[in-house]
């Protein structure tokens, strides 16, 4: 597994570069991943706004960049995604946020549908879920931990809600874009910083 993440480390892109990539596929009429739907593609174009907007509203607490400073490791964080993920657009730009405020860290991104052996190492509940993101030890190269595709508040919510009425609807969907609006990337940003043990 090691090797594989090794690779995909190499041939990942910076957030810089996947944003410019989300740009020029929304440019080109197009989207990432081998399904190229109709679908996909307004999703894509919704998620550049989205991300743009997230880029320049997202805010770190004092509180937390305190906590952050704390943090003296050396980790890789390599998260795998798509243009087209709704959860993405909203999650990797709070990943960044902490990511460019920490020496310590480094930020690398993957296509989830050109990496499907690494995607199968790293399933949710048997599914190939996104985004996610996994944190390696610079030194070991071993994995230490891993995140996503949700923060934890919304993944109760999706939880809880699937136990209830057995899948999720369009509806729940427009609920929990409404929840990521309001939480402002703020359960993602306190998810990672107890991922980082600080």
């Amino acid at each position: 597994m090691e090797s594989i993440i090794a690779l995909n480390v190499t041939n990942s892109k910076s957030y810089q570069e996947y944003r410019t990539i989300v740009t020029q596929l929304v440019q080109q009429n197009s989207t990432s991943g081998d399904d190229i739907s109709e679908d996909r593609i307004n999703y894509t174009m919704l998620n550049d706004r989205r991300m743009k907007r997230w880029d320049k509203t997202i805010k770190v607490s004092d509180e937390a960049k305190d906590r952050l400073s704390n943090f003296k490791g050396d980790v890789t964080w390599l998260v795998i995604t798509e243009s087209w993920c709704g959860d993405a657009a909203h999650v990797v730009p709070a990943i960044h946020k902490i990511a460019e405020l920490s020496h310590h860290i480094d930020l690398k991104l993957v296509f989830r549908d050109e990496n499907d052996d690494l995607m199968n190492q790293f399933l949710t509940n048997g599914s190939k879920a996104i985004p996610k993101l996994i944190m390696i030890d610079n030194q070991s190269g071993e994995v230490i931990d891993t995140f996503g595709p949700r923060p934890s508040r919304a993944t109760q919510l999706v939880n809880d809600y699937k136990a209830k009425h057995g899948q999720l609807t369009p509806e729940f969907k427009e609920e929990l874009q409404h929840w990521y609006n309001t939480d402002k990337g703020q359960n993602t940003i306190s998810d990672l910083l107890n991922l980082l043990a600080v």
